[in-house]
């Protein structure tokens, strides 16, 4: 299970009771958290009303100085009515906390399922959903660099090292090399920008039937090229699990989804294919890097990277680009 704080009752209880929510009936550990301590709260209120919310805890690897934006993030988008979780603020008003020079947060929780098997009404919807969220963080004012973008890239599959990158494949560090060179000289920049969501793989879509009912952990949300969003959401939806096999019919649902509601620009459109490389790029380094560095007794277990490296193959391809023209 993947809670690294351990918080014993009594202090689960005392914290609980700083957000006014009640009393604390049960808190269960949430065995996916990959980076943070996550746990499933109960309440009851006076009246006997029962509520669930998620508690997590912030361990090392995010800075508590970003938190005031995913939050604030939350909050905007929940306003705006798009389905994601508000977060719950404390007595003081306060959107998180800190426990044993750790902070943390209570955030509402949004009943659904992941999906990992998507039909193509599933990935319209998603589409759909992503678009209400370009839309409505027009007038957000928060901002905040990519802190996983091409420089982020490069530092990853250097400390790779290019050795360390064959173990993977034989051919994989001159992909990389020849890959990053090329992203380099065509990466889209003049593009529109705005706040993204930048993770929005299945399992942090929350569904109901055909229905998004959540869009959840964004902690890697920042301001981006928006078309980049729609380039990592394809990468991540529309192949199975070890990026061999490519679904049309989900790669057309979703990027009619999206345009039903946000249009792409002729100029969008034709970046894809260069997004799309770039979002294969990005988690090839986040994975290589993780299975290469994760230590063996890890709590968590490390992802393949070559997923993403068949991705790229495929996305890399001149016949594949016309794939971003098709829709329903």
């Amino acid at each position: 299970m993947a809670v690294y704080t351990q918080i014993g009752a009594e202090t689960m209880a005392r914290i609980i009771a700083e957000f006014d929510v009640g009393t604390l009936v049960s808190a269960k550990g949430i065995a996916e958290g990959v980076s943070n301590s996550n746990w499933l709260i109960e309440t009851a209120s006076e009246a006997g009303e029962s509520q669930r919310f998620i508690l997590t805890m912030y361990e090392s690897r995010l800075d508590t100085g970003d938190l005031p934006f995913f939050l604030g993030l939350l909050d905007h988008l929940a306003a705006c009515g798009c389905p994601v979780p508000r977060t719950i603020h404390d007595r003081d008003d306060r959107p998180f906390r800190f426990h044993d020079g750790k902070a943390l947060a209570l955030i509402e929780f949004l009943s659904g399922v992941s999906v990992s098997d998507p039909t193509a009404k599933q990935a319209r919807a998603v589409g759909q959903a992503l678009a209400r969220t370009h839309l409505a963080v027009a007038d957000f004012e928060g901002t905040r660099a990519n802190s996983m973008g091409p420089d982020a890239w490069k530092k990853l599959f250097d400390d790779c090292r290019p050795e360390g990158l064959r173990t993977l494949h034989p051919d994989l560090a001159g992909t990389v090399a020849s890959e990053l060179a090329f992203l380099e000289a065509h990466w889209p920049e003049s593009l529109p920008h705005s706040v993204i969501h930048a993770d929005l793989f299945p399992d942090n879509v929350l569904m109901l039937d055909d229905e998004v009912s959540g869009l959840i952990d964004f902690y890697f949300a920042c301001t981006e090229i928006t078309a980049y969003d729609v380039a990592v959401t394809h990468a991540a939806w529309c192949f199975n699990d070890d990026g061999t096999h490519f679904d049309e019919e989900i790669s057309m649902a979703f990027l009619a989804g999206y345009e039903s509601v946000r249009p792409l620009s002729s100029e969008e459109r034709s970046a894809l294919p260069i997004l799309a490389r770039g979002a294969s790029m990005r988690f090839l380094a986040t994975r290589a890097y993780d299975w290469l560095n994760t230590p063996d007794d890890a709590l968590v277990t490390p992802k393949d990277p070559l997923a993403f490296a068949q991705r790229l193959a495929f996305y890399s391809d001149p016949a594949n680009a016309a794939i971003f023209n098709r829709t329903e």
